[in-house]
């Protein structure tokens, strides 16, 4: 069993930074592609970014890209979150899928551990 734990939300202002951070339990998990994701007040939950096992290839979605990244350092993944807007508020969720040497994916239903999740505001 993986646990993941993550840590790094907060309240910041818009156009503001924010790094969120997520450990992943377990000697395998090193080897696990992982991803976060996202659920606003009232909506569903939605991919954020993903990457492979080994931080070679990255995936996201398009409302964030060239503003967020995303990296992975064996049982750590991270995300780098710049110029934040209003509309990036929300639960953010970091996920793992239990394939080694695995590919990222954007699908939430491949990812079989997910943390508890951090909030992120954005103030206007």
């Amino acid at each position: 069993q993986v646990q993941l734990i993550e840590s790094g939300g907060g309240l910041v202002q818009a156009g503001g930074s924010l790094r969120l951070s997520c450990v992943a339990s377990g000697r395998t998990s090193s080897y696990y592609p992982m991803g976060w994701f996202r659920q606003a007040p009232g909506k569903e939950r939605t991919f954020v970014a993903t990457v492979n096992w080994n931080n070679y290839s990255t995936y996201y979605a398009d409302s964030v890209k060239g503003r967020f990244t995303i990296s992975k350092d064996r049982n750590t993944v991270y995300l780098q979150m710049n110029s934040l807007k209003p509309e990036d508020t929300a639960v953010y969720y970091c996920a793992a899928k239990g394939v080694r040497y695995g590919s990222e994916d954007p699908t939430p239903d491949a990812y079989d551990y997910w943390g508890q999740g951090t909030r992120v505001t954005v103030s206007s």
